[in-house]
Order: structure tokens, then sequence, then C-alpha cells
């Protein structure tokens, strides 16, 4: 039986295997120090408001919840939701944003950079105008939908061309699908007067996360993540190149469906949540991975966490630069973000 000659054999495949650079104890000293900082982000951001609040109050509230004090019910209804909400849509755009870089080997690629934030939130604008009123589970279902055609379409716009698909076609697909659904969506907001309704989306924000949206949002995403950390090795091996990956046994097509489908539901759940925010997936896996190395087993649950840690202090920052008045987190992400990207598009520019 003949090689394929452009297929890796066993031995060249277990010795790319072995060059796999990780930092095991520096992934777990930036996770345990990341858990840390996450909590105490979180309850700064419960005693930070319009009300400041003692942190002893808000202990108090979560452990003996009494209605009737205004403080509980601040505490209860508007505060913790808003920042769990916070650390499940920033673990969700991260974690998002690795498995998509590992898996089509894209430095550059991102949720919002190739359209599956613009085809949730189009998605939304849909339900907004022709289904007001419509159930939070179905809202999330369709932004799925949304995303996923918007996954699709993107993925052929930029492998149809000659040369197949490159990192730099598939951000500009992406860049030119969320201009046509952002366009769209802002149409349809005109049209049927939900421009209001629709302005978060656009703007990103979590004010409105209640309790309702969290429980609905948190099965998927905890399913999610988890199947992330099951396929970590896989998308791993799948960073090395497609046919490194199959001398090891691996059926890349297999792995590329199922990391497309964890994408879309990560993206999807935080879309339908917090809106347009974008580059929080860029960002913190290549963080991670300066400080973890290339191996996801690590740079998966380092991203889970430190993307919850970046919205938390974006949402922070959001009510603190014009008091009593909130900035939208993706705005303040993007001033980040959109450096960042240029940096790395420039860097790819130049390696092509």
């Amino acid at each position: 039986m003949t090689r394929n000659p452009n297929q890796a054999s066993p031995t060249e495949s277990a010795n790319a295997e072995s060059r796999i650079y990780s930092r095991p104890r520096t992934a777990i000293v930036t996770i345990v120090l990341g858990l840390i900082a996450l909590a105490f982000g979180l309850a700064l951001s419960v005693t930070f408001g319009a009300k400041d609040i003692k942190l002893f109050t808000v202990w108090e509230a979560i452990l003996n919840y009494q209605p009737d004090l205004t403080e509980h019910r601040i505490i209860h209804e508007l505060r913790l939701p808003r920042v769990l909400g916070c650390m499940l849509v920033g673990s969700s755009f991260a974690v998002a944003g690795a498995i998509m870089q590992g898996m089509t080997r894209n430095p550059l690629a991102d949720s919002g950079l190739i359209g599956l934030n613009s085809g949730a939130g189009f998605a939304l604008a849909l339900c907004l105008a022709f289904m007001p009123g419509l159930p939070y589970m179905y809202l999330i279902l369709f932004s799925f939908v949304g995303a996923a055609l918007s996954a699709v379409f993107v993925f052929a716009l930029a492998s149809g061309v000659k040369g197949g698909l490159t990192p730099t076609r598939l951000v500009l697909a992406g860049v030119t699908l969320s201009a046509l659904l952002t366009a769209l969506s802002e149409g349809v907001a005109l049209y049927f007067r939900i421009g209001q309704d629709l302005a978060f989306w656009y703007a990103g924000g979590v004010a409105g996360t209640r309790w309702m949206h969290l429980q609905i949002m948190t099965p998927w995403v905890g399913a999610a993540l988890l199947g992330a950390l099951i396929l970590s090795r896989s998308i791993t091996l799948l960073s090395l190149g497609e046919d490194v990956a199959r001398g090891l046994g691996l059926r890349p097509g297999a792995v590329k469906l199922a990391g497309t489908v964890i994408v879309i539901v990560l993206a999807g759940s935080a879309v339908s949540t917090v809106g347009a925010v974008s580059f929080v997936g860029l960002l913190v896996p290549h963080f991670a991975r300066k400080l973890v190395g290339v191996d996801y087993r690590w740079i998966i649950p380092t991203s889970a966490v430190l993307g919850a840690l970046l919205v938390v202090a974006a949402d922070l920052a959001a009510r603190t630069v014009r008091p009593p008045y909130e900035t939208p987190i993706g705005a303040l992400i993007a001033i980040i973000g959109v450096p960042f990207f240029l940096y790395l598009a420039n860097k790819e520019q130049r390696e092509l």
C-alpha cells in the first residue's frame, strides 16, 4: 500500500506531536491567579454602581435574601445576574475564538470578525420585527441559526476562489458579510421602528441580563465548554496541520464539524445575551498562547478564565468612565482590540 506523499508518516507525526510547546505549571498558576482575580472582580462589580453597597451586605443577600430590603433586591435582581452574565459571555467568546484559531490555523479568527456575531444579530433583528414578544429561549435558537448560516456562507465565500482558504480571505469575507448583515439589520430596524430595541445589540452590554437569561444560557454554555475541553487535544493536533493530524489517526473533518458546532453554540449564546461584542475571542487566545504554549488542553481553560476576567473588568470600567451613564463594553474592548487586530493583520501580510 502506497502512502500519500502529502501525508506525514507516523514517525514524523509523532515527532511533531512531541514538539508541542506547553507550560503546564504556568497554565495552572495563571488559571488559579485568574480565578482569584475573577472572584475579586465579581465582588467589586456587585458592590459598585449607582448605589454603593458594602460587601457584607452582598454576602448577607446571597446567604439570607430578604426581598423586602431594597439593597437585597438590587443585588439579587440586578447585579448578581449581570456579573455572572459577564463571566459566561467572556468565557464563551474567548473559547470560541481559541477553537477557531486552532481549527483554521488562522491567528485572525474571531466570532465577530468572521460574521458569526452579525449573523446572530440579524436573526435577532428579524425576530424583533416579525415575532415581537418571542420567548428568550427561541431568541437563542434563532441566534444559533443566524450564526450557523453566517459561518457556512463565510467559509464558502472565502474558499470558493482560486488559491483556496487563507487567513486574509477568511477575514475579508467575514468583514464583508458583517457589513452587509449590519446594514440589513439597520434597515429592518428603521422600517419596523425597532431601532431602540436593537440598539442594545449593536452597542453590547449586560445591563439587561436577568436570572431568566442565565437559566437558559448556562446549560448551553456549560455543555459547549465541556465539549471544548474534550475536543482540546484534537484541536492541538489539528493546529499542527491536517496531514500531521491524519498521521496521528485524527479525522480532521469530524473535528472541524464538532468544533464549529461548539463555536456556534458559544457565539450564539453570548450574542443573544450581550450583543455584538467583538475582539474578546481575538485578544484572549493570543495572550493565553503567550503564557501557556500551544497545547489547547491548557489554552482553552486559560482562555475561559481570562475571557471572563476581561469582560467583567470591561463592564466595571463601563460604569466608571462617565457615571452615572454607562459606556458600551463593546466599545471599550474595541479600543484595545482594533490596534491589536491591525498589528496582527500587518504581521500576517509580511509573512505571506
